[in-house]
């Protein structure tokens, strides 16, 4: 594995640094303070991202309709959208993570679009912004318990339920809703259906307050007996018991490398910022043994080394998925190394420095709060940590809960 950037992502890489430094933190506080007020700025963003997209680069790096790995079985290494996707979003959280969410067309339900859809799926919804509904009030991680229903009804499903904590739940053009065929069968019957804005019986509940990422809008979603069209449900319509949950697990092995990615743009920027503020407490030879360096270097240090591993980490999961190799394994270790160590690298740099990094003077103490986020959705630590169990001993979900 190579471990430098491939160079034909060199410029996506400079271009979205660009988009982070000269777009996105010049307004980043405003929208951390205007909770639910639309950042405009970025329509102007996405309308040019567009039209480069189109010249045949991902330009933001961002997750795409059409994000299939696009490695093959010929034996040939590939870089393709998994990782410049990964390489753009950490650029792109370099400089706020709530912006990228917020996007337009940029959506986490392209990516469920990207891992589950057929040909025909993937060319009627090209262009298409699609926000991802997945957990529902008393699920939490458990995505295998979802209790909203899709009933078939002649060339229509019927949909009943509720949705929370949905990323871009009010702006996007439609949201992938994952419902059950069949309560009896488990998760094997729970499928994916792309319900468009203005669907009758669909309606946005809610908008939450948060934490972090206020910049992005989070619905809830109430869905009363919403009728979708039979061929907007994503992939096969088949139950198939001995395939299980497998299909709808494609998109976390899409989206999770993604996600960690966020959290290792969001250290990045914590640990420049810092070294920044504190360079006249820092020494610039990286050869001090660590006995005699002061406790801030030596704190750095360690947090740097945390960051390089999630990094890497991330870039694996990208890199297997672009050569269509079984990720899971590795989408769920990238992405519980980088949640928890971005948790870690921007409470600690808020904490080293100071006053100036608990006030609203620099950007540190809004980092820490978005931090958050990026370990708990997609799947929290723990549950990331019981995938990887169940991968390296090779128990089912059933036999290691």
């Amino acid at each position: 594995m190579n471990l430098e950037v491939p160079k034909k992502f060199s410029m996506l890489v400079e271009q979205a640094h660009q988009v982070a430094a000269n777009v996105f933190r010049p307004i980043s506080r405003k929208y951390d303070k205007g909770e639910h007020d639309y950042p405009k700025e970025l329509d102007m963003l996405a309308s040019l991202l567009d039209g480069m997209n189109e010249g045949g680069e991902n330009a933001a790096g961002a997750v795409s309709a059409t994000g299939n790995p696009s490695g093959g079985s010929d034996g040939i290494v590939k870089n393709g959208s998994n990782m410049s996707t990964a390489l753009g979003a950490m650029e792109l959280c370099w400089g706020d993570a709530g912006f990228m969410l917020a996007l337009p067309r940029q959506g986490l339900g392209n990516a469920a679009i990207g891992a589950v859809a057929n040909e025909e799926q993937l060319k009627r919804f090209q262009g298409i912004w699609a926000a991802m509904a997945i957990t529902e009030p008393g699920t939490g991680s458990d995505s295998a318990a979802i209790r909203t229903t899709a009933v078939k009804d002649g060339d229509d499903y019927i949909l009943n339920g509720e949705k929370i904590f949905v990323t871009s739940g009010q702006r996007a053009d439609a949201v992938v809703v994952w419902a059950t065929l069949d309560k009896n069968v488990g998760r094997a019957a729970i499928k994916s259906f792309v319900v468009e804005h203005g669907t009758p019986g669909m309606e946005i509940a809610r908008l939450e307050h948060k934490l972090g990422i206020k910049s992005s809008d989070t619905a809830a979603i109430n869905f009363i007996d919403c009728r979708v069209p039979a061929a907007n449900l994503l992939g096969s319509p088949e139950v198939d018991v001995q395939k299980g949950f497998a299909g709808v697990m494609q998109t976390f092995d899409n989206t999770r490398p993604l996600v960690a990615a966020m959290a290792v743009g969001v250290s990045k920027a914590a640990l420049d910022l810092t070294r920044e503020l504190l360079k006249d407490h820092l020494s610039k030879d990286y050869a001090t043994l660590p006995i005699n360096a002061s406790y801030i270097e030596a704190t750095l240090d360690r947090l740097e080394a945390d960051w390089e591993a999630s990094r890497l980490l991330t870039l694996k999961a990208a890199w297997m998925a672009d050569n269509r190799q079984p990720n899971s394994k590795e989408a769920s270790i990238a992405k519980a190394k980088a949640g928890r160590v971005c948790n870690e690298i921007t409470l600690k740099c808020v904490e080293l420095c100071g006053s100036v990094g608990y006030s609203e003077v620099e950007l540190l103490e809004k980092w820490s709060r978005d931090s958050k986020i990026l370990d708990i959705f997609e799947g929290t630590q723990q549950i990331q940590q019981l995938i990887v169990a169940r991968r390296v001993l090779g128990k089912s979900s059933s036999e290691l809960k």
